[in-house]
């Protein structure tokens, strides 16, 4: 006996880069249905639906002229992604070629220069792979420069978890540097600014300033304020006093003497230095004034030797007072370039709307897989080499992108496809009790973690007496269009030695099926459909919670909803399956985590817990949540199988 027990074991083996087999009959996945089928069977679905697919193309080419014979098309070759491609050509092809063309060939700097007032969101991404990636590829440094020049606003929190995120994506920062090692530099510039005759104090009101600039409509003629004729003593002693302390926030403030007649808005004497009145996260109480973005920024770039100042279309009109700027008191002159912002659609980036929903516990926090914050995204086990490929697909252009959600998951679920191991996962379990297996239980299975790629390698699992299924795959009462469980009727379990028949089932008092008899079919060979299945909790298998994430507003557009985007949000965006089970091998796959070993988790070991991710067979690609202990597993949907219909 025990020698056919081998013998029977050694045939349920998966062999490499075929679906499973069931005593000698190869297995194929139907993609439109998730579902493995015999070849016949799988042979016949093609068939019905080529036959429908000619039809409606008759339909719709009737009328055209007689067409050449089809040519029967080549199987598609796995795409090759170039990740350097968005460097090569187009928009940041040209930005290097025309510096080159000014200054020469020079060593390229870049630097990512995130506001440390917040969470990095998706469209932060698209910035960093921009900015190190250029960088990388041009054999030049990108600094992780902090623009710390608002107290008011930052947070030790946002900065850790800026820099987490940038070595997650898989960039090592040149140097990590902040805006405020230059208060001191960039003071002695805004007094030099001051002497050139350029800057001035100001202690004009909003509604003042509104109106040297035409109003609000600008429906009257723009004039420059009365305090830019003051001396430059004068301005001197009054910056000095907003230096020491002697005026209140929104008493004075340094502006900048520009082209109060120039088109663009960012020539109207922009403010330089504003007072206010809170301590600094590491320059602690010296300094009373603080220096503005359109002061800070271009300085710095200047000071760090930036070559390539690379940013959102949204700075476009920034350029000629970042240009002016520097052009006043520096030698060394970078270039900015601007490129199109990236958006998911479906979803909110803005701080105040992300806080919002924290706040008013709609989601679990800043990182609830449902938002699009990197944390989030991390959190839900969206690869970091996923991001990359998704923001290289795109490219980089100067329009903005507001991307499909769907588009996202697509690449999302390309990339798990080819790099992630293959586990049993049932969501919603009922006990089927095989009464003729005795001989078969405890026999150990050899399953390849994916039957695409050898080199993932194999696991263990033993077959049991009573296996688990999702409910979902069982019905009380069969139909013809229907291929799974259903009593009388057969259908094969993945690597199982037969497939089975269930014979009865049993109800709880409200209805609900709560276990079910079957036997091995050994006469039939090739069933029509094959299900997941886990062992008995005996042979390794473990409880576990998954959360499946919904899009978190029913919308394209939740801030263009009725009633404002809190009352867009979906009821469905999260289902929990408490009671979920799965597979032993998830231990496996667990050790040997991080899956896949890339970009900033290209290490045995490093990655968290959303670095341990599979494909749960014939139900969607998941990550271990970080609400998982070692003795409850939560997993996260990351992606499901195949896009949904209702997102198409």
């Amino acid at each position: 006996m025990a020698d056919a027990v081998t013998d029977a074991a050694s045939k349920l083996q998966i062999s490499e880069g075929a679906a499973p087999q069931d005593n000698g009959a190869k297995l194929q996945l139907d993609e439109e249905t998730g579902e493995w089928v015999s070849k016949g069977e799988l042979k016949k679905r093609l068939a019905k639906r080529a036959k429908k697919a000619a039809k409606e193309n008759n339909k719709a080419t009737k009328e055209a002229a007689p067409a050449a014979a089809p040519v029967a098309k080549k199987p598609k070759e796995e795409e090759v992604i170039d990740t350097d491609l968005m460097f090569k050509t187009g928009f940041l092809a040209e930005v290097k070629r025309e510096r080159t063309e000014k200054y020469g060939e020079e060593l390229v700097f870049t630097r990512f220069p995130p506001e440390p007032n917040g969470f990095l969101h998706i469209g932060h991404a698209k910035a960093i792979a921009v900015n190190f990636g250029f960088a990388r590829y041009y054999n030049g440094k990108c600094y992780l420069r902090f623009d710390d020049t608002n107290p008011e606003a930052e947070e030790e929190i946002y900065f850790t978890a800026i820099e987490e995120m940038v070595r997650w994506l898989g960039f090592e920062p040149y140097q990590i540097t902040y805006s405020s090692d230059h208060f001191q530099r960039l003071y002695d510039l805004a007094e030099k600014l001051i002497e050139l005759e350029k800057a001035y104090v100001c202690s004009c009101d909003e509604e003042q300033i509104k109106a040297q600039r035409g109003g609000s409509k600008g429906e009257s003629p723009r004039f420059r304020c009365k305090h830019a004729e003051q001396s430059v003593e004068e301005n001197l002693q009054k910056f000095r006093d907003m230096r020491d302390g002697k005026y209140k926030p929104r008493e004075a403030f340094l502006r900048m003497k520009q082209d109060i007649e120039d088109g663009n808005p960012q020539m109207w004497d922009l403010a330089a230095y504003r007072v206010l009145d809170k301590p600094h996260h590491r320059t602690g109480d010296k300094w009373k004034i603080y220096p503005t973005y359109d002061f800070t920024h271009c300085l710095c770039d200047s000071f760090e030797g930036i070559t390539h100042s690379l940013c959102t279309t949204e700075f476009v009109q920034s350029r000629v007072s970042y240009e002016w700027l520097n052009q006043q008191l520096v030698e060394f002159q970078p270039m900015q370039r601007e490129y199109g912002r990236l958006s998911i659609s479906g979803s909110v980036l803005s701080k105040r709307k992300l806080k919002e929903l924290v706040d008013k516990k709609f989601v679990r926090g800043w990182d609830d897989p449902r938002l699009y914050t990197l944390i989030a995204v991390r959190r839900r086990g969206v690869p970091p080499g996923a991001i990359l490929e998704f923001v290289n697909e795109l490219g980089v252009t100067t329009s903005n992108s507001i991307i499909q959600m769907s588009r996202f998951e697509q690449t999302i679920r390309r990339y798990l496809e080819r790099t992630v191991p293959r586990l049993m996962l049932v969501l919603d379990p009922v006990p089927v009790v095989i009464e003729d297996a005795d001989e078969y239980d405890g026999t150990e299975l050899t399953v390849p973690f994916s039957p695409k790629n050898p080199a993932m390698g194999d696991h263990k699992i033993k077959f049991t007496k009573t296996v688990y299924i999702d409910r979902s795959d069982f019905r009380e009462v069969d139909s013809k269009d229907y291929f799974r469980l259903a009593p009388g009727k057969t259908v094969g379990l993945l690597q199982a030695p037969f497939p089975i028949k269930a014979t009865s089932y049993t109800t709880d008092e409200s209805g609900k099926v709560t276990e079910i008899r079957a036997v091995f079919d050994r006469e039939t060979k090739k069933p029509k459909t094959f299900i997941q299945w886990t062992p008995a909790e005996s042979a390794g298998s473990r409880r576990c919670e998954v959360r499946i994430h919904n899009a978190l507003f029913k919308s394209e557009n939740p801030a263009a909803a009725e009633g404002g985007y809190l009352n867009d949000i979906n009821p469905d965006s999260e289902i929990i399956y408490p009671n979920a089970i799965i597979e032993s091998g998830f231990e496996e796959v667990k050790r040997r985590a991080p899956w896949p070993e890339a970009a900033g988790e290209d290490k045995l070991g490093k990655g968290g817990p959303e670095s341990i991710r599979f494909q749960g067979m014939r139900v969607a690609y998941f990550a271990v949540d970080s609400d998982s202990t070692d003795d409850k597993i939560v997993l996260n949907r990351i992606v499901s199988l195949k896009e949904d219909k209702e997102k198409s």
